[in-house]
């Protein structure tokens, strides 16, 4: 049974809601977003955590890196490729990212008149663990060769959640005091479906992927200065071949792989965001030579630094 399978299987218990309870939130969701997303970008909203996301036209998966949390598809069709694995997300689905997670995404079905319409919503991991506290979960296998993604269909409960969040926009004098509250409830129902335990074993102490997991945030906290992958491994109490053989089994890649991604990702925000330069850029993320910089720009990216930057500004419907 895949994770999909599991997901839907264990949110759609008999009774829990009425036939087209799921349509109507998602429809209300997706109202919502379109009166934030008016246009194509990434949208911030009044609740820090939570993002809104449009998309007019399809494009090709653009390497990018999910940080921990849930995305969920609103309107339209997209494909999220990790490793060698392809999601591809309808309305009603989410993607649950248990760690800071490279991976390439791209949207297959968009038009202006129907765009493609996303959330995401960032988890604290401290919160995560609070909450989890106050929980009976299974106790995750120390072995379990978890994924760092997992994708399933969305119940009503957990759209509603996600709907009674957002509508806090529209009441700010609540919104200090209701979001966390619904914000810890969608984590109770994510760490209650069958994708609980993958998760645990990725946020807790005690498992082999929750030591990957920290090594993971590790790197992505410290790219820019000069790392011994070995040392890593040996940090984590594991052989160099056993570090990484777990570590490419939740990332996707190897750990410098990983590295690099996350390098490269950083410079190409800071080309996209602050407008430097590709040698600033390189140099800004712990790159010493700016033409090493330009080849694995180009390897990931499929494009120089400066033409990419333009086509993504194209794609994304950025303005220039």
């Amino acid at each position: 049974m895949t994770t999909d399978d599991r997901l839907e299987a264990a949110q759609k218990e008999p009774g829990q809601s009425e036939p087209g309870q799921e349509e109507k939130v998602l429809a209300s969701l997706k109202d919502m977003a379109l009166a934030i997303a008016h246009k194509p970008g990434d949208y911030a909203t009044a609740i820090p955590e939570l993002t809104v996301h449009r998309r007019d036209h399809a494009y090709d998966p653009i390497p990018c890196i999910y940080e921990l949390g849930l995305a969920i598809t609103l309107g339209g069709k997209k494909r999220v490729v990790v490793g060698q694995e392809v999601f591809l997300n309808e309305p009603g689905q989410g993607l649950l990212a248990s760690v800071d997670l490279p991976l390439a995404s791209g949207v297959l079905k968009a038009s202006p008149q129907e765009p493609y319409l996303g959330m995401m919503l960032r988890l604290d991991p401290r919160l995560v663990l609070q909450v989890a506290a106050g929980l009976t979960l299974p106790k995750p296998s120390r072995y379990g060769g978890y994924g760092g993604l997992a994708q399933g269909t969305l119940d009503f409960d957990l759209l509603h959640a996600m709907e009674r969040l957002l509508a806090l926009k529209d009441e700010p004098r609540l919104l200090a005091t209701l979001a966390p509250l619904i914000e810890q409830e969608i984590i109770a129902r994510l760490l209650l479906g069958p994708c609980g335990q993958q998760f645990m074993a990725l946020n807790a102490g005690g498992t082999t992927s929750r030591q990957i997991a920290q090594s993971m945030a590790w790197l992505k906290q410290n790219f820019a200065k000069a790392i011994n992958i070995d040392a890593l491994a040996e940090a984590s109490y594991m052989s160099a071949s056993t570090f990484r053989q777990h570590f490419k089994a939740i990332a996707g890649v190897s750990p410098l792989q990983y590295l690099k991604q996350v390098r490269l990702q950083e410079a190409k925000q800071l080309m996209l965001n602050e407008h430097l330069d590709a040698g600033a850029a390189g140099l800004r993320v712990g790159y010493e030579s700016v033409s090493q910089f330009n080849r694995e720009y180009a390897r990931l990216f499929g494009q120089p630094p400066l033409r990419d930057i333009r086509t993504t500004r194209e794609q994304l419907g950025l303005e220039a």
